[in-house]
């Protein structure tokens, strides 16, 4: 296991830079085996050193490519490929490591219809391009998310200004229906965020300028 400050989607990519001595001989054993570990988010704590807390919904990282460097550390591009619950931890030697279960949707609906999922499709692209308006890191405005929205949402999570904790909430999900619904609601509000920052005016709102704090703070919570 390898946990990270960050949320590692389902197909999104994750290039890392691997330095801490227990993570270089994880690096060496997935190498040497099946290149693949779990990635969950340190919801309080630091990267480096241990005694973080963590979440117990991740997702499979497989490494698609690596460098060695002389002085030992390595870097590493991975890409997220399934989800995984994390049943129990076990002892941090030499390297984290946990009892995981393969976490899929739940078939206990319907699944979300191409309108809806079509409409959440042009609400990502309106955060996109309105990102890309405030000079903020975010995908194109014009990407293709596909027409399977059990893969989409996550694609759609990864690629918009989410706070990691709102992509947390989307990994943990327990449907592509739930994850649609989700991200529309997390979206939406996030626009009017934005839009407000440019200068817009939401309509029924009353307009002003945010104060300082908050675009940070919507892309943090």
């Amino acid at each position: 296991m390898f946990p990270l400050g960050t949320v590692l989607l389902p197909g999104a990519p994750l290039p890392l830079q691997v330095f801490e001595p227990r993570y270089r001989e994880l690096t060496r054993d997935c190498l040497a085996g099946v290149p693949e570990f779990g990635v969950v988010l340190i919801e309080r704590g630091s990267e480096v050193g241990g005694g973080d807390v963590r979440t117990n919904v991740g997702t499979v990282a497989r490494i698609v490519a690596s460098q060695a460097l002389p002085d030992g550390r390595a870097y590493l591009m991975t890409v997220g490929t399934r989800r995984i619950r994390v049943t129990g931890w076990l002892e941090d030697a030499p390297y984290p490591r946990a009892m995981v279960e393969e976490l899929v949707d739940e078939d206990s609906g319907p699944p979300p219809s191409a309108e809806t999922y079509a409409a959440l499709v042009g609400t990502a692209r309106r955060t996109l391009a309105l990102a890309s308006e405030l000079g903020l890191e975010a995908g194109e405005a014009t990407r293709d998310f596909g027409d399977d929205p059990a893969a989409g949402t996550f694609e759609i999570a990864a690629v918009t200004p989410l706070g990691m904790l709102d992509r947390q909430r989307v990994l943990a999900a327990v449907s592509a229906a739930d994850r649609c619904s989700l991200l529309d609601g997390l979206l939406s509000d996030l626009n009017e965020l934005l839009s407000f920052q440019l200068g817009g005016q939401p309509e029924g709102q009353p307009g002003g300028p945010l104060d300082e704090d908050g675009p940070e703070a919507a892309e943090e919570d």
